[in-house]
């Protein structure tokens, strides 16, 4: 990791003045492809790509950058409910991909990857995602994996996940890779909110549906995932598990749903507007620029 991790540093320095010149200019730029609640707009791709990409365009990488670039890396893992780890797939990372591709300087695979826990290639990537964990079962061995991969400079995000069933499940699990340490609520404050996109709030994005659903509530909760009826609303919170130096090395994004703001971009304007452009992205971005530079 050590090697890929150097190069990716080099990489995200360049990133900074592109994203900060980019930042605000998200509006202008075009989406995934024509909604279907609405007429064409400049926001969205007018080409749409091929269905086996799930509709997100493809790019080349050349030149010195062909294997050396970042790699949107989704871990899948044991689950007792089923197949861990692959909701939104493949339209979340594709399209985070891209747009890290068309709004920064940083060389993106077009492709992502996906990874068990226990593979070998886990140690050559320094950013891993993680997705809706309410039922993740972690043995012995790969939590010595993880443990491992965190403690060598690895990032882990975790994302889509709501209430406090959930979340003490969640923590169960972590505390067979992390036993000695204790989670930390990172404030507004804190880098990962500001770097490069100012975020003045930690945003709450709900599912696709729930927002659409939900979206002529009025109060403070109107953007928690509807369906989750057994939990009391909450607003989201981005916790963290810290190394000795300070470094984040699991980021835990709780009571949101980022990756559907990427997902699910182009169904139509008004989410992208309200959710996609204004919290998934730039949250996204933000999150990858720290884990490249700590």
């Amino acid at each position: 990791m050590k090697g890929r991790l150097s190069t990716m540093i080099g990489l995200a320095a360049a990133l900074y003045g592109a994203a900060w010149f980019a930042a605000g200019q998200l509006a202008n730029e075009r989406g995934r492809w024509p909604p279907s609640q609405s007429g064409p707009s400049s926001k969205f791709i007018k080409e749409r790509g091929p269905e086996s990409r799930a509709g997100v365009p493809e790019w080349s990488v050349t030149g010195p950058f062909r294997t050396d670039v970042f790699t949107f890396v989704r871990l899948r893992y044991r689950s007792s409910r089923w197949e861990g780890g692959m909701v939104d797939y493949p339209g979340a990372d594709l399209n985070l991909s891209y747009r890290l591709q068309q709004l920064t300087s940083l060389r993106v695979d077009p492709e992502g990857l996906v990874l068990d826990i226990d593979d070998p290639q886990l140690l050559h990537y320094p950013f891993v995602f993680m997705i809706d964990p309410r039922s993740i079962v972690l043995s012995k061995e790969e939590a010595m994996v993880l443990r491992r991969y965190l403690l060598n400079g690895g990032f882990l995000m975790v994302d889509d996940f709501w209430g406090d069933r959930m979340w003490n499940h969640l923590m169960r699990e972590l505390k067979k890779v992390l036993p000695d340490r204790e989670w930390v609520s990172l404030p507004l404050s804190h880098p990962i909110f500001n770097i490069p996109y100012p975020v003045k709030e930690k945003p709450q994005v709900p599912s696709e549906d729930s927002a659409h659903a939900t979206r002529d509530i009025v109060g403070p909760y109107r953007t928690w995932e509807y369906e989750i009826t057994w939990e009391r609303p909450q607003p989201a919170d981005y916790r963290a598990f810290l190394d000795d130096n300070g470094r984040i090395m699991v980021l835990i994004c709780w009571n949101t749903d980022l990756s559907d703001g990427w997902e699910e971009e182009g169904i139509s304007e008004w989410f992208f507007t309200h959710f996609s452009e204004k919290y998934s992205y730039p949250m996204g971005i933000n999150i990858i620029v720290y884990a490249l530079t700590h």
